[in-house]
């Protein structure tokens, strides 16, 4: 009795979670926020979510500077006066984090995806390209990085935020992706550290 229970909360937090995800926005307080917790069920992946929220965050940067700190798994869009807008990320796996300076070179809307030679020498199952849309694992938007191959981007496998799980890039929940989009403009600094 208790299991069926416990199976009847889950599903509707589950349901809960994705009505609210698509009518309310994806902010909250300090206290909600947090590494992204999934199980696997005969339903699917249930997870938590990793809420983008304004802090404090003093910085001498100029406003629109993107800091990425992946240790904490976090990046922060600068508003300026102290303030900057943080999300919750993936980063590189080990062996493929980063960190310099780079600038945002171009920004895509859905964008395609062709896997490096490296990513198909480790993973041969993969296509050799993808057209955007909502299995494709660059999301929704990417944030291209200069001239090199990283990007910032959205993911199709949320419940990975939190981890070190890319080939280097940054990615952030399709919500949070547009959200940074829609404030960047081409030529922002990124900063990543370690």
């Amino acid at each position: 009795m208790r299991l069926v229970g416990l199976f009847a909360i889950i599903i509707v937090s589950s349901l809960l979670g994705t009505f609210g995800a698509n009518s309310a926005p994806k902010v909250a307080p300090a206290s909600v926020s947090g590494q992204v917790w999934s199980f696997q069920t005969p339903l699917g992946i249930i997870y938590g979510i990793i809420f983008h929220e304004e802090v404090d965050y003093p910085s001498t940067r100029p406003a629109g500077t993107i800091i990425v700190n992946t240790s904490q798994r976090r990046l922060y869009y600068l508003l300026g006066g102290g303030r900057a807008i943080r999300y919750g990320i993936a980063v590189g796996m080990e062996g493929y984090g980063w960190s310099g300076v780079s600038t945002v070179a171009a920004k895509r809307e859905w964008p395609d995806w062709t896997p490096t030679p490296d990513i198909l020498r480790r993973f041969p199952n993969l296509p050799h390209h993808m057209v955007g849309g909502r299995d494709n694992p660059l999301g929704a938007r990417a944030l291209y990085l200069g001239d090199t191959l990283y990007r910032i981007h959205g993911t199709n496998e949320p419940w990975k935020l939190g981890g070190d799980v890319s080939s280097g890039c940054i990615r952030l929940s399709n919500d949070d992706i547009i959200d940074l989009y829609n404030r960047t403009r081409i030529g922002a600094t990124v900063i990543v550290q370690k």
